[in-house]
């Protein structure tokens, strides 16, 4: 049946088929699960494998084994040997079956042969008068399992290292499946209804945990009541704690509210400043400049540059009448994370206070701001919450400035009404609330800085052309600058169509060209497929 880029979704029958079935069975049953010995020959026929009907997915031409899973309906099943009496937890079926050996190669995995393979035999096991599948589950891929269609059930069994979780599925749950079946024959890329088939390399909207959206959906309540005024607090504290700022105010709206914000702040300084532009968002904090008529000198560099002290320091030389400084600390567009502690090195040794923007970075990278005068975050990027919310760190005490800024921009009325001068829609507050107490954040950076390691690697050895030199890389923003023979509005829809949503409809990178992969949300998203695909439209 169905073709996906050339494979064929089939029952195996010919000689090289169950050879290549041997040697997949190997490599993941005994050297990706180490749950059978090695051997010499590299192969591992299973001990039912006379019983066995094989689901493939092939390419017949190049003689190339994609993925497979067996069908069986001979009891004693292999779950019969591992938990006693299990008709005890299963629904009333007429005639059950066993599936086992679930492998897709590394190559070809996060896609939809999975789901092909449990389509084809679902047809397969409905024509041999089927209606209860069991299977082991292996505890790696239970997200997999569940979407599929699969319920746990009793204890888990194997061994350390090698754990499986019993789990079932009624046949007629598939029909589904037989539907996404017969749209790879025609060749159809589809895009998943569930979110857990795809694969969110966005700066926003990013994935959130299961705990931050439960309490979003949640009863609202009142943001003057006792009980969420304390968790409004613990809200605060932990922000401080995480970037080492003395206080912070949360406001409700984007994060380009908590930058005018800070203009707003600047503007009662009645000062003259410098804005430190390598990017779209460096230009942002002009308009928002501009918008709080302030007077400001502009340093611009290239775009995929970091700032270098010796630029900093020769206008600050030229312009002694510079009192603030203001800069992102991550470059979004471009993916460059700016030096903190070289620009409060130089802001200091100036006795210029030190701005920043620092939306992007806070939540994926270390962020120490206690040096900073003020500081612009949001919920929804890094700190992997719900957007609605943003922030203004500060270490030093606000005075409200009823008489030259509008109310919603007059950071020392917060300061005044311990931060709750308006409502506040009580959702986000504990949304966020619950994103900030899930995270270690050591380990959270860890993983971003080990994500960007791994996707740069692999885009390097498909020669992308990625924008920012490791020296100065952002680790959760990859910008790829796209040669003029391809559209970054085209790959960026072709991926999509495949599941794979990256950044590349902002006016700024249509303009240049670009495309952006992000890891900004809660969960670890694999690479494989996003670069797998992007080679793919590279060669053409």
């Amino acid at each position: 049946m169905g073709l996906l880029d050339g494979f064929v979704f089939k029952v195996a029958e010919q000689e090289w088929e169950f050879e290549a079935i041997h040697a997949l069975n190997y490599k993941t049953f005994v050297e990706e699960i180490p749950q059978h010995g090695t051997n010499q020959e590299k192969k591992l026929v299973d001990k039912f494998h006379d019983q066995n009907t094989y689901i493939l997915c092939v390419h017949e031409e190049r003689k190339e084994l994609a993925g497979m899973i067996a069908y069986r309906d001979q009891r004693p099943f292999s779950l019969d040997s591992k938990l006693e009496n299990i008709d005890s937890y299963l629904p009333d079926a007429n005639k059950i079956c066993e599936i086992r050996l679930l492998s897709v190669e590394e190559a070809y995995r996060y896609t939809r042969i999975s789901q092909g393979l449990i389509a084809l035999l679902t047809e397969y096991a409905d024509a041999q008068g089927c209606d209860l599948f069991i299977i082991s589950g292996t505890v790696r891929q239970i997200k997999l399992y569940k979407y599929l269609g699969f319920k746990p059930f009793g204890p888990l069994v194997g061994s350390e290292g090698a754990e499986y979780q019993p789990m079932y599925a009624p046949i007629d749950a598939y029909e589904d499946l037989q539907n996404r079946s017969r749209s790879f024959s025609k060749g159809m890329p589809e895009l998943a209804n569930d979110d857990t088939m795809l694969f969110n390399f966005l700066p926003g909207p990013v994935d959130f945990g299961k705990q931050v959206l439960d309490v979003y959906n949640d009863k609202p309540c009142s943001h003057r009541g006792d009980v969420f005024v304390g968790d409004f607090q613990k809200v605060r504290k932990l922000l401080c704690d995480l970037s080492g700022a003395e206080q912070v105010q949360v406001l409700m709206g984007p994060g380009t509210l908590a930058n005018d914000a800070v203009a707003g702040q600047i503007s009662l300084l009645c000062s003259t400043g410098l804005i430190l532009i390598s990017g779209e968002f460096g230009r942002r904090l002009v308009r928002n400049a501009n918008g709080a008529k302030l007077f400001f000198h502009t340093l611009e560099i290239p775009e995929g540059q970091a700032f270098q002290r010796s630029e900093i320091e020769k206008t600050l030389k030229d312009h002694p009448e510079i009192e603030w400084i203001w800069g992102t600390h991550c470059e979004t567009s471009t993916g460059v994370l700016n030096d903190i502690e070289m620009l409060q090195e130089v802001s200091n040794a100036h006795g210029a206070k030190l701005c920043l923007d620092c939306i992007s970075s806070l939540g994926t990278v270390p962020v120490d701001l206690s040096g900073v005068y003020l500081a612009s975050g949001t919920s929804g990027k890094g700190l992997a919450s719900i957007a609605g919310l943003s922030m203004v760190f500060h270490n030093h005490d606000l005075e409200s400035a009823p008489d030259d800024l509008p109310c919603v921009l007059d950071l020392g009325y917060y300061q005044e009404h311990a931060g709750i001068p308006f409502t506040i829609q009580s959702n986000l507050v504990y949304a966020l609330l619950a994103a900030l107490q899930s995270h270690n954040w050591d380990e959270r950076f860890e993983e971003v800085r080990g994500w960007s390691k791994s996707i740069r690697r692999k885009l390097a050895e498909i020669d992308a052309p990625i924008l920012a030199p490791d020296s100065c890389a952002m680790p959760a923003v990859v910008t790829i600058a796209l040669p003029e023979v391809h559209s970054s509005s085209s790959i960026g829809d072709i991926l999509k169509s495949h599941g794979v949503l990256i950044s590349y409809r902002s006016h700024y990178l249509l303009e240049r060209n670009w495309i952006q992969a992000c890891m900004m949300g809660a969960e670890h998203k694999p690479t494989e497929k996003f670069v797998r695909l992007l080679k793919k439209e590279l060669k053409k």
